[in-house]
C-alpha cells in the first residue's frame, strides 16, 4: 500500500496530487492519502447547476475561502486549512459496474473504527447517520450525538464519504471536521449540524487524528510511505 503524506504547495497542486492518486490505482497499486487541505470552499457538481452559484462563489471569497470545484461529492464542503482533514483511498478494480456499495461500506467501517479508537471519543456516540440540513448531505456519513443542549440525542456530522469510479480504478474519499455559501445556493443548511471530533470529546490535534485515519485506511497491508511531492513528480513525468 503506497501512503502519501503532506500537501501540495498550492490549492491547484494539492488537487493535482489527489488526481494522481487515482492514476496510481490505474497502474495496479493501492494508495492512501490523509492530509489537511489548504483553506478553501470546494463546490460539488450539483452546486454548479444552481442559479445562485456565482453568488455562492463570491460569498466564499468574501469569507476568505477561495472557491474551487471538485469531482467527488455533491455539495460544498469547507476546509479551514488547519483542522479539517481529508482522506482518500484508491484501488484498482476489474469491473466499474460492481463494488461501489462494498467500497463505501469498507471505508465507513475503517473510518468508524479510527474515530472510535481516538482517546476521549465515546464509540457509543458515533452514528452512521446525519442530522437534517447537514453540509454535503449524503447516504454515507458519520455523526456524533450531542454532549449537551436541549436535545441530547441530536446529531452533529463529523465526516462524509464520496466516491469516484473509472473503468479501471476507484477512489473513495471524504472529510472529517459552514455559516456558508449554502444560502446563496438555495440549499437548506443548519450550522448546528456541523460537528467536530474535538467537540465530541476526541483530540483536537490534527496530527493525532490523521495518524489514526491513515492506520485504519491502510489496514493489514504494509505501508510504503512517500511525500506527496512524489505524486506530483509522477504526474509531471506522465504529462511530459
Amino acid at each position: 500500500m503506497r501512503v502519501f503524506r503532506g500537501r501540495g504547495p498550492t490549492i491547484e497542486a494539492d488537487r493535482e496530487a489527489s488526481a494522481c492518486l487515482l492514476e496510481v490505482a490505474t497502474g495496479g497499486e493501492r494508495a492512501v492519502r490523509v492530509w489537511t487541505p489548504h483553506r478553501q470552499l470546494a463546490f460539488g457538481r450539483r452546486d454548479r447547476r444552481c442559479n445562485g452559484y456565482d453568488r455562492a462563489r463570491a460569498a466564499a471569497r468574501e469569507a476568505g475561502f477561495p472557491p474551487v470545484e471538485r469531482d467527488v461529492g455533491g455539495r460544498a464542503v469547507a476546509y479551514d486549512g488547519e483542522t479539517t482533514i481529508a482522506f482518500a483511498r484508491a484501488e484498482p478494480i476489474e469491473d466499474f459496474r460492481r463494488g461501489t456499495d462494498e467500497r463505501y461500506e469498507r471505508l465507513t467501517d475503517d473510518l468508524e473504527r479510527a474515530l472510535a479508537g481516538l482517546p476521549g471519543l465515546d464509540r457509543e456516540r458515533l452514528a452512521r447517520d446525519e442530522p437534517p440540513d447537514a453540509f454535503c448531505p449524503g447516504s454515507h456519513s458519520l455523526s456524533t450525538a450531542s454532549s449537551g443542549g436541549a436535545d441530547p440525542t441530536a446529531l452533529a456530522k463529523v465526516a462524509g464519504i464520496a466516491q469516484r469510479v473509472r473503468q479501471d480504478a476507484a477512489i473513495a474519499a471524504g472529510m472529517a471536521v459552514l455559516e456558508s455559501a449554502y444560502g446563496a445556493l438555495g440549499v437548506p443548511f443548519d450550522p448546528d449540524s456541523v460537528g467536530s471530533i474535538a467537540a465530541a470529546g476526541g483530540p483536537a490535534e490534527p496530527d493525532v487524528v490523521r495518524a489514526a485515519l491513515e492506520e485504519a485506511l491502510v489496514g493489514d497491508l504494509e505501508p510504503s510511505v512517500e511525500p506527496v511531492a512524489a505524486l506530483l513528480d509522477a504526474g509531471e513525468t506522465e504529462g511530459s
